[in-house]
């Protein structure tokens, strides 16, 4: 079995970009994959694309060849759609076929364009993910479901609206040096406090932004690498995958995570690590709450603990392990099908120290990468490490 290298990530800026199509945005992060890689656009065997809107905002289904056509490549060519997850379940099935031998080289990541849709009209789109008959047509949207998995923690293990902030000031502040980031401006913990609610006790700055963006990465087997004396001192060494219960009343816990959890203890156990072991990780804090239950669900903090991390510095730049030093979700903005495979290029140039980020993580040698779907109904976990 190979282990799977990272050769090359690239990246658009995340932000409001309406006049830009998904596959003009995703032409130019396959350009810098492929620049940084070095890899040739003829040797890559695979397409594994993740997009979770196109139908709906674009009007353009069928999506795989169009962005191999976008990429300069022609190989097969698959879309995948998990939600929020859709690029980080790409990972998964591009990293399982370099290893079982029958790709060398893939190219795997994800676009969405979603602010041409305004905010009502995105909205309405994103919903789509929850269970249309017994959530979004009684109209439960995003930050309402993510707002009563927010007091359901409370209820269960304590915290405050304030802890919270503490997420989003630290999450605002990893961004401020991350050009890709949509939002380069820091934030007050009564910023935070004093915005408008969204949904009790969610407020506009415990919420992730609409955006558009696109990422892209070039996985090659360690055979290749070597062949080719490629500079890709990161591989992809575990990967999991979890699922749940659609709808929030279905659930046993509103305040837990299962899917996370069973994604990240095999993600753990295929790399051969545990919780103890990650120096690092961007999860999916697509609102301040979600932060809170991923490090739980990875065992980064202990379950009911993970509300004051960011309070206590535990998951600050300068912390014990650093969450979203890319400015996450939250800062670095959210374009769905884009957002896992951005993940992992922002882990691997952690861990490879070309990340404006990387002086704060001097010596990682591991990172995780966790994407979710949904209220976490749909997640992947993936492992990397520095193995050279």
């Amino acid at each position: 079995m190979s282990n799977v290298r990272v050769a090359g990530v690239g990246l658009t800026p995340f932000g409001n970009t309406p006049e830009r199509t998904s596959r003009d945005l995703f032409a130019e992060a396959s350009i810098k994959a492929f620049e940084e890689s070095g890899v040739p656009r003829e040797d890559v065997d695979a397409l594994f694309y993740g997009n979770f809107m196109g139908e709906l905002s674009e009007h353009q289904g069928h999506q795989g060849p169009l962005m191999a056509e976008a990429a300069g490549i022609q190989a097969p060519a698959t879309r995948y759609e998990s939600a929020c997850a859709s690029s980080g379940a790409a990972v998964r099935d591009a990293v399982m076929r370099v290893r079982n031998g029958e790709d060398d080289v893939v190219l795997v990541g994800g676009a969405e364009r979603m602010t041409n849709l305004g905010t009502a009209g995105a909205t309405e789109a994103l919903a789509i993910a929850a269970d249309d008959l017994w959530e979004v047509r009684a109209g439960t949207t995003f930050p309402g479901a993510y707002a009563l998995m927010a007091q359901a923690y409370f209820d269960e293990f304590g915290g405050e609206h304030e802890d919270l902030a503490h997420i989003a000031v630290k999450n605002h502040e990893n961004a401020l040096t991350n050009d890709k980031a949509q939002y380069q401006s820091a934030i007050e913990v009564s910023d935070v406090l004093e915005a408008p609610q969204i949904s009790s006790p969610l407020g506009l700055y415990d919420s992730c932004p609409l955006s558009d963006g696109a990422a892209a990465v070039v996985l090659t087997s360690e055979e290749y690498a070597d062949e080719h004396d490629l500079e890709a001192p990161v591989a992809i060494t575990g990967t999991g995958q979890g699922g749940d219960r659609m709808a929030l009343h279905d659930r046993e816990h509103l305040a837990r995570s299962p899917a996370a959890r069973k994604a990240g203890e095999e993600a753990y156990a295929d790399a051969g690590v545990d919780a103890g072991d990650v120096d690092l990780a961007e999860v999916h804090d697509c609102f301040t709450i979600a932060e809170v239950l991923a490090l739980e669900a990875l065992d980064l903090e202990p379950v009911g603990e993970g509300i004051t991390a960011a309070r206590d510095g535990r998951t600050t730049a300068d912390g014990e392990t650093p969450i979203n030093l890319s400015g996450g979700l939250k800062a670095k903005g959210h374009p769905v099908g884009a957002t896992g495979a951005s993940q992992i290029a922002e882990v691997a140039k952690l861990l490879a120290g070309t990340h404006p980020n990387s002086s704060a993580v001097e010596d990682a040698t591991t990172g995780v990468a966790h994407n979710a779907g949904g209220t976490v109904a749909s997640a992947t976990v993936h492992v990397l490490e520095v193995v050279e």
